[in-house]
């Protein structure tokens, strides 16, 4: 595994910068990424409905339920008069454009035309793009990339069994890098999450004290991608944070939870670029119950969904929370952050390391090979068990105290945890109930 050293910290130029963020079809970047299953919604988001909009790596598409059942993911527009499929007619086989019917199945070939002479060489010539689709966890995850397909990566907290789940989410209007580099930025929770909540406190007339010094941090590339570590102030090297660490799941997801089996969950942040300048930002959160509780059926029967903002009534931006805070720092960069005017230190080298990768991994989509994190294994796939941390620090302070300083305290299903996980007595349960959270 191969550690992150200071040559790596190289400034990106205009043209570098533009090479890392644009992700439309035909960009390096955006080669990469279509090599990868890309989330892009709820599975509960089509269940009532026969067609929804979509907006991924920079194309218009239109996701679709066929009278089957069976879902597809097909460019926005018919290729014959380029009407759009968002009101097309749902066939056994696929859907019809509403304009003039010409219909089209699951993978974009072209099934019929009615009102045209009976033609199967103008019918193969005039298919449309589309994509596969497929549900994990209850997520829908699209494939844009050339076939053969690689395998969806069963991660352990989308397979795992008789969780609790719950999906935020929020339309950025920022570039997918800038978010994703903020996960290779261990030093930042000092700062940001520490004491500059820490000051937010102090003007209310509130001491609080929750910022640690980062005594070292590291990184290593594992098979998925990488793993960041840190050593806190006052923590040993035998500590799950600095031996385990957390890993980034190339391209472009955040795994983090608790290890803990007494309060075990499983937490991915993933950054989906809808565009160069929009980035969807899913937080999925699987938690498991203690086998002593007794957990409600509508808790594990769908995904609970909420909706995570980053700005008042008033247009100013929310920081009472962990995630609010993040979304600050990544919007105030800019819609693209200028990577050319940056001026990267010592505590970048996650960083500087990840970008390299990036750089390494487009270069093998360009050679025609899998980049890294490929899986295409059906055994290796039954379960993938990624690195998790059993005593995190941000976990000490108790299962509520953290989760209600984060995206979860807007989920519709918060006191219901709670109760789960500290029972009908917590008091953080008064502190749901009047909105007051900390």
């Amino acid at each position: 595994m191969r550690r992150c050293y200071e040559e790596d910290f190289v400034m990106e130029t205009a043209e570098q910068n533009k090479l890392l963020t644009q992700v439309g079809p035909g960009t390096p970047m955006g080669e990469l990424m279509r090599r990868y299953w890309q989330p892009f919604g709820a599975a509960a988001d089509i269940q009532e409905k026969w067609t929804l909009k979509v907006r991924l790596l920079g194309e218009d598409l239109i996701l679709f339920r066929s009278r089957q059942g069976q879902l597809g993911l097909i460019q926005a527009q018919c290729p014959h008069r380029r009407a759009s499929f968002e009101h097309g007619i749902p066939t056994q086989q696929g859907i019809r454009c509403p304009y003039h019917g010409w219909e089209f199945g699951l993978m974009g070939q072209c099934l019929n035309q009615p009102n045209e002479p009976d033609n199967a060489s103008f019918r193969e010539k005039v298919g449309a793009r589309a994509y596969p689709v497929q549900e994990l966890g209850g997520l829908l995850f699209a494939y844009m990339g050339p076939q053969p397909q690689p395998l969806l990566p069963r991660l352990d907290g989308f397979v795992h069994p008789g969780t609790i789940r719950m999906l935020g989410r929020a339309l950025l209007p920022i570039n997918w890098l800038q978010i994703m580099e903020n996960s290779l930025d261990p030093v930042h929770t000092e700062w940001l999450h520490g004491h500059h909540y820490e000051f937010l406190k102090e003007q209310e007339g509130i001491k609080v004290a929750i910022s640690a010094h980062h005594q070292k941090i590291d990184f290593k590339e594992f098979t998925y991608g990488m793993t960041k570590h840190r050593l806190l102030e006052g923590n040993s090297e035998d500590g799950d944070d600095w031996k385990v660490g957390h890993p980034i799941v190339f391209p472009n997801t955040l795994a983090v939870g608790n290890g803990d089996e007494s309060q075990r969950y499983f937490s991915f942040q993933i950054r989906v670029p809808v565009d160069d300048e929009h980035t969807l930002h899913l937080w999925y959160n699987a938690y498991v119950p203690p086998p002593s509780a007794v957990v409600p059926a509508h808790l594990l029967k769908t995904v609970h969904q909420y909706t995570v903002p980053y700005k008042d009534a008033q247009g100013e931006f929310i920081v009472d929370n962990v995630d609010g805070q993040d979304m600050m720092a990544w919007i105030s960069q800019g819609t693209i952050a200028d990577r050319s005017a940056e001026n990267l230190g010592s505590t970048d080298k996650g960083v500087a390391m990840y970008r390299r990768i990036l750089k390494r991994e487009m270069k093998k989509v360009e050679q025609g090979l899998d980049p890294i994190a490929i899986v295409r294994d059906a055994l290796i796939n039954e379960r993938i068990d990624l690195p998790n941390e059993r005593k995190k620090h941000h976990n000490s302070d108790g299962f509520a105290s953290f989760m209600l300083r984060t995206h979860a305290k807007y989920s519709p299903i918060a006191a219901d945890l709670v109760k789960i996980f500290e029972g009908e007595n917590s008091p953080n349960l008064k502190l749901i109930a009047t909105k007051e959270l900390a």
